[in-house]
């Protein structure tokens, strides 16, 4: 009988076998090391989560990393993990200290799951703990306990040292540690944790300033008033304003980075606009007071709660639990503190007040086109086939939202073929009709001005922020040519311009389609790079049959499905220094420059450079 539910039906999991299954609920995702959130980062983060919060207790004020290939070896100088209790501490699940307030009572990691996820999604882990001239050390493989070596002398000081190799059955064989990502996790720590060194391969990461330090490092451009900077117990804050469109937020409970926010990001942003009308005596629109703001922003809190074992979202509403919430805490802070650094600082108040004028100003001129936009969208609307949209979004609760994408692809022809063969649930398409215009040195105006856009802006739902936003994935398919790239490039500049935390926040990709088909009469074999080409020839014989894609219109629905489903290659678009693609916009996108005429006048290669070469 098909489905019977019986005794047989019920089955209980080991807690290894449950985060091997389910790894999702531990570490949020997989994926192959290309995002920075993917899994293997947050295997990284819970294992040096565990020294940090030996740092912050007192003990140890260093930590090594290194990464070999695709092993990570963690070493700190804490108190060292109990010798007797170093297996139950990094393979039994709900085991560890941290249940014990007065040990750790601002610590990261408080359910004991942490390391027994790195254990268990590790092909191969060992861990080494010592403590007062003895060392034990412990192997596992896919979280199986191998070896336990026996407790033996040593010289070498107190810690902790973890390795492991995360396992390419569950990563995928081409996962691979990208050290720009590490490098911006150590940064992290480093300016959340004044005092504490730690290396990445040798090379060394401190901060003496804090958060102040960490927008001076993701600040290139200028800004309108000197960093603010200011700190009080359980509490730091640093803030400026920039000339970009958007707000850009760092957010951090415990030394944790909150990538999606939560009640302490929401407390600070309602606490901010609160103070700003407080201090200038005006009823200000709180959008006006919070464009162009980069703020970082540093909570403790006593036995913090997340939304997720992955900790990115801050869901408690108290800072301790006798404490107050953490609304008035931060709020009584900024009125306290931020006003103080205003009177104190008569010209940055001064340039803020310019600063928020001028956006408001921007608004109100903006509100006349923009109704007139909305007008003409909803009468072309009707007839537009611009959008081919999906049934499930992002703004919904429905299980597969994460999922929702949307496929930005030049001209009918290539929207057709992907259209035939998408997933109609999760993935919609939008299709350009030639050229968008180049938004570089325009305002925001040109969004209700040029139809394309404003429809564009509309299909994301993103004109009011990210807060509405309808897709998670935002994918960029054009074709592998000249006229493609510059597409892609003119589109990156409207969201770099009006919508940058769409790139901040990771949701814009880059989708990556074969340039090659080479086939015989028994297989098929898409290929990426010229060097895939000469692979697939030399796996399926010289005498296959080569197709060179000249666009996506080109690429029959069946073939369309394999680049778009699972195993699409979609790189995802990053932008270490928001604040310095005004620059970097200005070189690619501006007028005619000298910088750039020279750049190309040096890079030039001619076909004959080329043969010679």
């Amino acid at each position: 009988m098909a489905n019977a539910y019986t005794e047989a039906s019920i089955k209980t999991l080991s807690p290894l076998e449950h985060i091997r299954l389910r790894p999702g609920m531990y570490i949020g995702r997989l994926g192959s090391g290309t995002h920075a959130e993917d899994g293997i980062y947050v295997l990284l983060k819970e294992t040096i989560d565990n020294s940090i919060d030996e740092f912050t207790m007192g003990f140890g004020k260093k930590i090594e990393v290194e990464l070999t290939d695709r092993t990570i070896r963690v070493r700190d100088y804490g108190r060292g993990i109990p010798l007797g209790k170093l297996i139950d501490c990094v393979s039994i699940i709900n085991t560890g200290a941290k249940y014990d307030s007065e040990t750790f009572q601002k610590a990261v990691g408080l359910n004991g799951v942490g390391q027994k996820a790195v254990n268990a999604l590790s092909f191969s882990y060992r861990a080494q703990a010592v403590r007062e001239g003895e060392s034990k050390v412990v192997e596992f493989v896919q979280g199986k306990l191998k070896k336990e070596h026996r407790v033996a002398k040593t010289d070498e000081r107190n810690g902790t040292i973890v390795d492991f190799t995360p396992d390419e059955a569950l990563f995928g064989k081409d996962f691979k540690f990208r050290p720009e990502f590490i490098e911006d996790m150590l940064w992290n720590y480093a300016f959340l944790n004044r005092g504490l060194t730690l290396t990445f391969n040798g090379k060394a990461f401190r901060s003496e300033n804090g958060l102040k330090d960490l927008l001076g490092r993701k600040l290139t451009g200028e800004t309108l008033y000197p960093i603010i900077h200011i700190e009080a117990e359980d509490i730091e804050v640093a803030m400026t304003h920039g000339g970009h469109y958007g707000e850009e937020y760092y957010s951090f409970v415990n030394g944790q980075h909150t990538t999606m926010g939560g009640t302490h990001l929401a407390a600070f942003r309602e606490g901010l606009v609160q103070t700003i009308r407080n201090f200038y005596k005006k009823d200000y629109d709180a959008a006006d007071i919070r464009q162009s703001i980069v703020a970082a922003v540093s909570v403790r809190v006593i036995e913090p709660v997340f939304e997720s074992q992955t900790k990115t979202k801050l869901g408690s509403n108290d800072i301790g639990p006798k404490g107050p919430s953490i609304r008035q805490f931060v709020g009584n802070f900024l009125q306290q503190h931020l006003d103080n650094w205003l009177h104190r600082n008569p010209e940055a108040a001064e340039a803020l007040k310019r600063k928020i004028e001028d956006s408001e100003r921007e608004r109100k001129e903006l509100s006349g086109i923009r109704n007139l936009a909305r007008e003409r969208a909803k009468k072309a609307s009707l007839h537009n086939r611009k959008l081919r949209d999906c049934r499930v979004h992002l703004d919904t609760k429905d299980k597969r939202a994460e999922d929702s994408t949307l496929f930005i692809v030049e001209g009918d022809s290539a929207a057709g073929s992907l259209t035939a063969c998408r997933d109609v649930q999760t993935q919609a398409v939008f299709a350009l009709k030639g050229k968008p215009l180049n938004t570089f040195g325009l305002t925001k105006k040109v969004i209700y001005e040029n139809e394309e856009f404003h429809l564009l802006q509309s299909a994301l739902n993103i004109e009011e922020g990210l807060d509405g936003l309808r897709y998670n994935k935002v994918v960029v398919a054009t074709d592998a040519d000249v006229d493609g790239m510059h597409i892609r490039l003119l589109l990156l500049s409207f969201f770099l311009q009006f919508f940058p935390e769409l790139i901040t926040q990771g949701h814009l990709f880059i989708l990556e389609t074969p340039l090659f088909r080479v086939r015989n009469k028994k297989q098929t074999i898409y290929c990426y790079s010229e060097a895939e080409k000469q692979s697939a020839l030399h796996k399926l014989g010289q005498s296959a049959e080569i197709t060179r894609f000249k666009g996506l219109g080109e690429v029959s629905p069946g073939e369309f499905k394999d680049f778009i489903g699972e195993g699409m290659r979609a790189e995802p678009v990053s932008l270490a220094h928001l604040h310095n693609s005004n620059q970097l916009l200005s070189f690619f996108m501006g007028k005619n420059t000298p910088e750039r005429q020279d750049f190309i006048i040096e890079n030039l290669k001619v076909e004959k450079d080329l043969v010679e070469a």
